[in-house]
């Protein structure tokens, strides 16, 4: 499984072990044309059976101002995999990973190239902790924002 928060300066990826126990980070991808092309080959060379995408939702549960982006980013990685993409919510990934950062001792100019990959994590790490609880992750989000593969 790989976890993929998109950004628009940078993306971050993390993926899981074949167990599903153990979430790391493994790249943070720049922005831009060759973003998607990118992570499709990390889905590959790392074996991921699913794509999970952090949808960014406020705090009301209502899609984010970069929401939109983000559906059209995963529609174009979704294209280039033959492995099923899920959104799901990420909610304060981006938060709890710059205050795993500054508890660590990490200013925020300091952070800058590893968060976006920390927040991936994050969100993997929450998709697995669901999982393990025997909930289904992706198909909610899928039917709010009208996106199914």
């Amino acid at each position: 499984m790989l976890s993929v928060d998109v950004g628009t300066v940078r993306t971050g990826v993390a993926a899981c072990d074949p167990g599903r126990i153990l979430a790391y980070p493994v790249e943070t991808v720049p922005a831009g044309d060759g973003m998607v092309a990118r992570v499709a080959e990390l889905a590959d060379e790392y074996g991921a059976a699913v794509v999970v995408v952090g949808y960014p939702l406020g705090l009301d549960g209502q899609p984010g101002l970069s929401a939109q982006d983000v559906v059209r980013q995963a529609r174009r990685l979704a294209g280039k995999l033959t492995v099923p993409v899920w959104l799901v919510d990420e909610r304060l990934s981006t938060a709890q990973a710059q205050r795993r950062l500054h508890e660590a001792g990490r200013t925020v100019k300091t952070s800058r190239g590893v968060v976006d990959t920390l927040a991936a994590v994050g969100i993997l790490e929450s998709v697995l902790n669901a999982l393990s609880q025997g909930h289904v992750i992706g198909r909610e989000l899928e039917a709010i924002c009208g996106w199914s593969q």
